[in-house]
């Protein structure tokens, strides 16, 4: 399911009555106000005030229904807590279920609500911001994808040329999280000759990239590379794409490429 229609379907969701936890938790670690793992204590404080809120109502079956909400959360995000990112947000409840989790790597705003729906209004702003979005990094004989959303690299993909075949393959080996060893890209000019075989190399794989934005609900487009291999792809693409940044980060970890685009 695409983030935008999951956004519409949260939207959507009513429990009747006051049974739905959003949560909102900043945890990144750049943030002065993060330091020592401070997230932590925002996190057990702005339940604590639900849950003091719920017992000076005295509604016992609203009290039951977040205290067992709140138990699935907490074991969420401690369960994950040496992978989070910049930032948590869940809307979670138990009658109707409703389960969503999305670790971000973008900013967040901590807040926690217990409503009859989920509050999403902070979720769908970030998303406005930090859609879904593909990062293509072209170099000599192979591309590298990113398939992100919200900063988050939901797949890593490389794809090969292979000239006997003439067609472009996805590299199954690829290893997201190590390191990425990408064809060579140095040089001072590009001949001639490379030139035109860079052109039909990249505009094959221009293709791949359009049905991949289809499939994969891209709202965004974004090129790197080092300026030549840069401009040869993006003037392959049907559709200018939203940043073309030059620098060679092929060989560069996932996060580091995702905050030279947040940042461009």
């Amino acid at each position: 399911m695409g983030l935008s229609k999951e956004i519409q379907d949260l939207k959507d969701h009513r429990s009747g009555d006051r049974n739905v936890l959003s949560v909102y938790l900043n945890t990144n670690p750049g943030d002065p106000d993060q330091l020592n793992g401070a997230w932590k204590i925002h996190l057990k404080n702005g339940l604590k005030e639900i849950d003091k809120s719920l017992n000076a109502s005295e509604k016992d079956n609203e009290l039951k229904y977040f205290k067992e909400t709140k138990k699935k959360v907490m074991d969420e995000i401690e369960q994950n807590k040496d992978d989070l990112h910049k930032g948590a947000v869940i809307f979670a409840s138990e009658n109707p279920p409703l389960w969503s989790v999305h670790y971000v790597q973008v900013p967040v705003k901590s807040g926690f609500h217990w409503e009859d729906r989920p509050v999403v209004e902070q979720f769908e702003y970030m998303y406005k911001a930090y859609p879904e979005a593909g990062i293509i990094l072209p170099s000599f004989g192979e591309v590298r994808v990113l398939d992100t959303s919200m900063g988050f690299v939901k797949e890593d993909m490389v794809y090969i040329f292979d000239p006997k075949l003439e067609f472009w393959g996805q590299d199954k080996d690829m290893d997201p999280t190590g390191p990425h060893k990408i064809g060579g890209s140095k040089v001072d000019f590009i001949e001639s000759r490379l030139k035109e075989n860079l052109h039909r190399f990249y505009k094959g794989m221009a293709a791949n990239v359009k049905q991949l934005k289809k499939e994969r609900g891209w709202k965004e487009v974004h090129v790197i590379g080092e300026t030549e291999l840069a401009i040869a792809f993006a003037e392959t693409l049907s559709e200018k794409p939203n940043s073309c940044i030059y620098k060679n980060l092929n060989n560069s970890k996932p996060h580091i490429i995702i905050n030279q685009v947040l940042e461009k």
